[in-house]
């Protein structure tokens, strides 16, 4: 594993929430949320990561006999690449929300929407 990534990932995750919780911009929680989604699967990669180990492609250079100990899990990287296509449909789906709400309101301050509060 690498630390750094699973770090780094970590303190993405932790911007994205505290700018999701302080924030009153619409925007800027959409934003907060990206940078978040970036951060998990920056978590999702660096625990998949396996040290001298290479891409799983068999040829005639990995014998069948010794791919388990030569090849890395190709599973957390499509996992991610599958996240990362989710993360930004919901993104512009957000954004849509955003953009409809300012076409209402005229505002993206998130404390003038007081009929959505129960």
């Amino acid at each position: 594993m690498s630390w750094v990534a699973l770090t780094t990932g970590f303190i993405l995750i932790l911007i994205g929430l505290y700018g999701a919780l302080t924030n009153r911009n619409i925007l800027r929680i959409i934003v907060s949320f990206s940078i978040a989604n970036t951060g998990v699967n920056l978590i999702i990669v660096a625990v998949g990561y396996m040290a001298s180990r290479t891409a799983p492609i068999l040829d005639k250079t990995v014998a069948p006999t010794e791919a388990l100990e030569r090849i890395i899990d190709p599973l957390p990287q499509a996992l991610v690449l599958t996240a990362i296509v989710i993360g930004v449909g919901v993104t512009a789906l957000m954004l849509t929300y955003a953009f409809k709400l300012y076409e209402v309101k005229g505002t993206l301050d998130i404390s003038s929407y007081k009929e959505l509060k129960w």
